[in-house]
């Protein structure tokens, strides 16, 4: 059962109420105030020393296409709401860095008229010269160039599915 109420300071607004909305709001209102009451809320969190979150790196290397290492489709897969953040953390990351590394090299390509020739042109022309460090990547991603069509890609040691 509902029960409408008219408040006349709210011009008239009507106001539903039923019978379970003070249940509702005692349990929410309980829900809050024991969220609060953790160590976690009253000390700064500790980043564990194995954490990459805030680590970068210039350590790229040359992608050769004949070793068959598996490279990522930048696609967020997602399948468990918990963990979500944490599986869209390195797509994520990826897209931005590669998007970063594409710019720099259009750039590269308008002032010289080519995109660099080799891995170590790459290296000191793009990386160094503008002092790009990208994120640390986890669990064994890495990033390599690719010289051949002059793209950044994100791979890991272990081969591709066939």
């Amino acid at each position: 059962m509902s029960y409408f109420f008219s408040f006349p300071m709210m011009n008239n607004c009507l106001m539903r109420f039923d019978k379970a909305m003070p249940v509702r709001a005692l349990i929410c209102g309980g829900v809050l105030s024991l969220s609060a009451c953790g160590p976690g809320f009253t000390e700064p969190m500790q980043k564990s020393p194995n954490s990459i979150i805030g680590k970068t790196t210039q350590d790229i290397g040359e992608f050769k296409p004949e070793e068959k290492k598996e490279v990522s489709d930048q696609k967020l897969n997602v399948t468990n709401p918990v963990t979500g953040p944490l599986e869209a953390y390195r797509p994520m990351v990826e897209r931005v860095v590669i998007a970063q590394i594409d710019q720099a090299l259009r750039l590269y390509e308008a002032e010289n008229g080519k995109y660099p020739a080799t891995y170590e042109e790459f290296m000191e022309q793009i990386i160094k010269k503008n002092g790009i460090r990208l994120p640390v990547l986890p669990g064994g991603w890495k990033y390599e160039y690719n010289v051949a069509e002059h793209k950044l890609e994100v791979v890991q040691d272990k081969p591709a599915a066939p």
